[in-house]
């Protein structure tokens, strides 16, 4: 069985490269410009002549930066922009990735070298010891209306492109709009706000001290949530599904002077 199968980056003379290397636990494939010292030569003027080496093993795989002064970035297109930065002269960087890609720097260009490894192991969720269970590090309900919106915020960047900007209030609203007909632009913000104090990125509004005003709400929200795995891209359902209940007439999240209620928690 291989470990990684490599799919080198597509080239001038053939755009649509479509030829994948295998690489078995323990081999090795150098890559760069110079087709002396190289298992796969990367014909651009910006690569250096001895780019790098991947070596594979069983259930990930290393990367030697081998070049001078290119940082290579290494990411994973499944995580929203989780990324790792491999330096120059770095030998050996482990990479956790499940698919990966290898971005290089090349005289203006990015050129994309696609790896995947294997599928990993995980436990299989056979209980623990006894004891008083671990609290969570996050505490959400995905059935509350701040999760749906908080999945709105994270949508664009879980659907493969990790550096969409992140939607506005009111695109919030439209996006809510099929499974939360009384969204508004109050309670979408109140949700926010309720968020950022929920996952403790800021104090609540009952402390002394209210602590620095949080500059790029939204942006520190996503980055937590998706760092963390708070919102996946299977979460998104709830962006479509439809909800158990309906809220009643007279309990909508704005209350009778656009003030959003507690219940836009609900």
């Amino acid at each position: 069985m291989y470990s990684i199968i490599v799919v080198p980056p597509p080239t001038t003379e053939d755009e649509r490269n479509s030829a994948q290397i295998r690489l078995a636990p323990g081999d090795r494939l150098a890559f760069g410009r110079s087709a002396g010292d190289n298992d796969l030569v990367i014909r651009h003027d910006g690569v250096s002549r001895r780019a790098g080496r991947i070596t594979a093993h069983g259930a990930f795989w290393i990367l030697s930066n081998l070049s001078t002064r290119q940082t290579y970035v290494v990411e994973n297109p499944e995580g929203a922009g989780e990324h790792i930065k491999v330096g120059p002269g770095r030998l050996d960087a482990p990479i956790p990735f499940e698919f990966s890609r290898i971005v290089l720097p090349a005289a203006g260009d990015l050129l994309p070298i696609e790896v995947w490894a294997p599928r990993h192991d995980y436990l299989d969720g056979a209980d623990g010891p006894d004891g008083e269970p671990t609290a969570p590090a996050f505490s959400v309900d995905r059935a509350k209306r701040y999760f749906a919106v908080l999945a709105a915020l994270c949508e664009p960047r879980l659907r493969g492109d990790p550096h969409a900007p992140l939607p506005t209030v009111d695109q919030v609203v439209d996006r809510l709009r099929p499974v939360w007909p009384a969204a508004s632009r109050a309670s979408v913000q109140w949700n926010i706000d309720y968020l950022a104090v929920k996952l403790r990125l800021k104090p609540g509004p009952d402390t002394a001290d209210t602590g620095p005003r949080l500059n790029g709400k939204k942006e520190t929200l996503v980055s937590l949530a998706l760092r963390f795995d708070l919102v996946r891209e299977t979460d998104l359902t709830v962006l479509s599904a439809p909800r158990g209940t309906t809220v009643p007439a007279g309990h909508e999240a704005d209350g009778a002077h656009g003030a959003p209620r507690p219940e836009a928690t609900r």
